[in-house]
């Protein structure tokens, strides 16, 4: 890995410091990053240089880099448009890449006990359909706010089917349900509701007020006050709508706002679309996060235009943008006239953007952040323990054995708080024979760290070629002390922490090289750390009892004349059990691989107890 590295970093330090677009390449010549510079030379060498400073995705963009090219150009404004163009062309693997997923969305309307939704396409059911629009969110609001002022059910029970049958639920009591469930309401009154909320969506709250108020009138005048009271109620109910919208209000006529919200190596690309005033259209895109905010905003922003979205004259924006006026230029000359991008401080445009921030950090939390009790638990262990930051990927690691025979490790790993059953390793002790756990713990991590250096000579960075956040061991400071000089014959700085268990073999501390931590007070952390020693302490002694089991079968096989290890292994497997073994014929026997007829006699008169 080290000699590619420096044939790569030769060949970088030999580009001119002019702009261009540099272009990556695996070894088999695909290409799988594009990107620009002011100084090529400058920006292509930093990625060969010490891989410490690199994000986890440009780590593995640079390990997958076996050759690169590069096209100069005559400014930075030309190396732009060309690499918005080269990547929409190639879509390299490791470049931001927005995924265009805007379509047609419908308003349906079921038949019989009519109902609507909001769907992205049109199925193969009996049913009406408004549209198509293109602003799915809008309609999916629209939609939303038309059954709440109506009263139309959200729930998934059919209509005449399911009149009777159960009680109404709670939005009934909320009063935003009308519950044909309980038979409340005829069809004919159920269908006006639906009338009316048609009429919302399609001629929007301004005209269904106008109408409504003639209706309320004309009832109040045939002296059906029922009926007007009604009326009334839905009135204020879309006005009180018509009243939350304000909130999500532009100043500008049309315009774009953009945030970006990045946490533990992911990121959250969020955009609000305003057209006369007012929000239309909302969108958010995952990624990882692969740079500085200010570099990953720039490349945001014009991979989403590239992907034929309609340029507003100004976007907001919550951060500095790398090479603001260029993108500002190639955005003026797409749209044909000016674009402004504008990072707003205070006021109305300030709220929007911290609103689209907020969008993108629910989206973000959602899709990957642990749940709240685990990041306190892992927070506050970093605090009890003085780490400099929370410890995401735990290994923690237990001895089993039966008086120093059958010795086995087990090692489990917790991610952010939770088991990751597919990184569990089980390790037989090889290095000696008889009962020393200090011993067994060197030899184990010793295997692990020497894993860790082969991983990364081989350029990869996952399974033992990563280092976690935290070690763990099951026992006090001797085994803590037996571990640290072999991290530092590997150079592994990681810090490294015993897990001590009381007279009543729960967890009760957490040991160092020269004391101990008492942390009981400390109930989310001292939880998990328990739940760790638990389950490091099930796994290996899982492992063991199946091996020691597995060697006390051999051993009573092998006791037998002329029955060996070999042998041994044989009837086991194709017998599977010592019970199928005993109860087994001349003949049976002798269709094992190695059994002669003499070995099947000696087997017949060993569980006869002759």
């Amino acid at each position: 890995m080290q000699d590619r590295l420096r044939r790569l970093k030769d060949k970088a330090n030999k580009l001119p410091l002019t702009p261009g677009v540099y272009i990556m390449k695996d070894k088999e010549g695909k290409i799988i990053y594009i990107g620009k510079a002011k100084a090529l030379k400058n920006r292509v060498s930093q990625y060969f240089g010490s891989q410490e400073n690199h994000l986890t995705k440009v780590r593995r963009m640079v390990e997958n880099v076996e050759d690169f090219d590069y096209i100069l150009t005559d400014s930075e404004f030309e190396a732009l448009v060309l690499e918005c163009s080269l990547i929409k062309q190639n879509m390299p693997k490791y470049n931001i890449l927005l995924k265009d997923s805007k379509g047609f969305s419908y308003i349906k309307i079921t038949k019989g006990w009519r109902n609507i939704y909001a769907v992205l396409q049109k199925d193969d059911s009996d049913a009406d359909y408004l549209g198509p629009y293109t602003a799915g969110f809008s309609v999916t609001k629209a939609v939303e706010q038309a059954k709440k002022i109506y009263k139309l059910p959200t729930c998934n029970k059919a209509f005449p089917r399911d009149i009777g049958k159960e009680r109404p639920c709670l939005n009934y009591h909320l009063g935003i349900c009308c519950a044909p469930c309980s038979g409340k309401i005829s069809l004919g009154e159920y269908l006006q509701n639906v009338d009316g909320a048609l009429d919302f969506l399609k001629y929007g709250g301004n005209k269904t007020i106008k109408k409504l108020t003639a209706q309320m009138e004309e009832a109040a005048e045939n002296l059906e006050f029922e009926k007007a009271a009604k009326i009334r109620d839905t009135i204020k109910s879309i006005e009180k709508v018509g009243n939350s919208q304000k909130v999500v209000f532009s100043t500008y006529k049309e315009q774009d706002v953009f945030a970006l919200c990045a946490m533990d190596g992911k990121a959250c690309f969020a955009v609000l679309r305003f057209e006369d005033n007012s929000l239309c259209d909302s969108e958010h895109f995952l990624t990882d996060e692969s740079d500085e905010l200010s570099t990953m905003r720039a490349q945001l922003i014009t991979s989403y235009y590239s992907m034929n979205r309609k340029i507003p004259p100004r976007i907001e924006i919550d951060g500095e943008v790398e090479d603001k006026e260029n993108i500002e230029k190639w955005l003026s000359e797409k749209r044909g006239t000016n674009v402004s991008i504008v990072i707003p401080q205070k006021g109305t445009q300030a709220k929007l953007v911290e609103m689209c921030k907020q969008n993108a950090m629910q989206k973000l939390s959602e899709k990957y952040r642990v749940n709240d009790r685990n990041r306190e638990a892992l927070e506050e262990l970093a605090m009890v323990l003085g780490l400099s930051k929370t410890p995401e990927y735990i290994e923690a690691y237990d001895i089993s054995h039966t008086g120093g025979s059958d010795n086995v490790a087990g090692m489990v790993v917790f991610k952010d708080g939770k088991p990751l059953k597919s990184a569990y390793r089980r390790f037989a002790i090889k290095g000696f024979t008889g009962q020393d756990d200090y011993g067994s713990m060197a030899e184990v991590l010793s295997r692990r760290f020497e894993e860790y250096h082969k991983g990364q000579s081989e350029g990869l960075s996952v399974g033992f070629a990563r280092l976690p956040d935290l070690i763990l061991l099951d026992g006090g400071k001797g085994q803590v002390n037996a571990v640290l000089p072999v991290m530092e014959q590997y150079g592994i700085d990681v810090p490294l922490y015993g897990m001590v268990k009381n007279s009543k073999h729960r967890t009760s501390a957490i040991s160092t090289s020269n004391g101990r931590i008492d942390f009981n007070a400390r109930k989310k952390a001292f939880t998990l750390v328990t739940n760790i020693q638990d389950e490091v302490h099930r796994y290996a002694v899982a492992y063991h009892h199946k091996k020691h089991k597995k060697s006390t079968l051999n051993a009573t096989l092998t006791s037998i004349k002329g029955i060996g290890d070999k042998k041994a292994k044989n009837l086991m497997l194709k017998l599977k059990n010592l019970e199928a073994i005993g109860k087994a014929d001349k003949e049976t026997l002798m269709t094992v691989p190695g059994i002669t007829e003499a070995n099947a006699i000696e087997i017949i008169k060993a569980f006869k107890g002759e």
